[in-house]
């Protein structure tokens, strides 16, 4: 299969005219993600983001669905009353910057038509920017609050996991400043330049450090994608969430090996830990292949008694990321 944008549009509009003639309950439909703009390839793979928008509570939120093994559809589902304070999603951190850029591909009641439009309406007034980067900010000072209030004798992958969706917060803070959130595969790889956009390039390295990035050379990075390999394919199918799904092996594997050829190796970094923690926590404990994990995060210094230490740069991190929403809102008085 070629991939190419107009292709994989395609499949889009097919998928969602399909759905909605075979399923009952389907209000709207719209596509987000990568795919709206050039540069959707990354590793020569790429997902298609669909959201359905139900008349009732969907029975599931998230599904993910093979075509090739370049390819595959990540379909979220909501249900329409998620969508009923319509003005109030400006200031959502996610669902509003996805909404505002989205492309409805199915609306036959013009649900979608009036939500797009309430969100669009100053979407990009300063207190609006301001309001989705600050929830962005305060979601990971309560993480970081979470850890203060409680001492873990011997941190695991949920403690590691919740670091890291702390610092996924405050990265995103940042970057909510000038466009929207940074995904998982691209945000080490765009940071920077939403760091400089803002005036703070310092950010990025002290976001490296963060990972423990100074302890990982190329080489030790590239010694690691078998061990990270192999974590995903313990997964058992059932136990699998949907962003681990096995199809998604690809997805990642590929932009990581095009990472680690690139200018910026490290960052494969940020993909490769927040997907082999997540599969960590999956996997039985004192097995061989959740010691490959902690071995690395031990190195990295995410572990042990390197963690407390972390917890405490994470502190001083969201000081400087609250400090540079705080300087913003003055230059343009959100």
């Amino acid at each position: 299969m070629r991939i190419n944008r107009e292709a994989l549009l395609k499949i889009a509009e097919d998928t969602v005219a399909q759905r909605a003639h075979t399923e009952r309950g389907i209000l709207a439909a719209y596509l987000g993600g990568s795919l709206l703009g050039d540069d959707f390839l990354l590793g020569g793979t790429a997902d298609i983001d669909l959201t359905f928008v139900h008349l009732d509570a969907p029975a599931v939120e998230r599904e993910v669905q093979r075509l090739t093994d370049e390819v595959h559809l990540d379909i979220a589902h909501y249900d329409q009353r998620a969508f009923r304070q319509s003005r109030s999603l400006r200031l959502h951190p996610w669902l509003g910057p996805t909404l505002f850029e989205c492309k409805v591909l199915y609306d036959p009641q013009h649900f979608m038509d009036f939500t797009q439009a309430s969100v669009r309406g100053q979407f990009n007034r300063p207190d609006n920017v301001q309001g989705r980067a600050r929830a962005q900010v305060e979601h990971a000072r309560q993480i970081w609050l979470g850890f203060v209030s409680q001492t873990t004798a011997q941190p695991g992958p949920q403690d590691l996991a919740g670091y890291l969706r702390a610092i996924d917060h405050a990265a995103n803070a940042v970057a909510s400043l000038s466009g929207p959130p940074l995904t998982e595969r691209r945000l080490l790889l765009n940071f920077p330049q939403r760091a400089e956009a803002v005036g703070r390039q310092g950010l990025y390295p002290a976001l490296l450090g963060m990972l423990g990035a100074p302890h990982a050379d190329a080489d030790t990075l590239n010694s690691w994608l078998p061990q990270w390999q192999q974590a995903m394919e313990a997964l058992p199918e059932e136990a699998a969430p949907p962003r681990l799904h096995a199809c998604r092996l690809n997805y990642y594997k590929r932009a990581f090996e095009t990472m680690m050829r690139g200018e910026k190796p490290a960052a494969v970094l940020w993909p490769l830990l927040r997907t082999w923690t997540l599969a960590a926590g999956l996997l039985p404990a004192e097995t061989r292949v959740q010691g490959d994990w902690r071995a690395a995060c031990q190195y990295l210094g995410l572990l042990g008694e390197g963690f407390t230490e972390r917890v405490n740069a994470l502190d001083a991190f969201l000081d400087l990321v609250e400090d540079t929403l705080e300087r913003w809102s003055r230059e343009f008085g959100g």
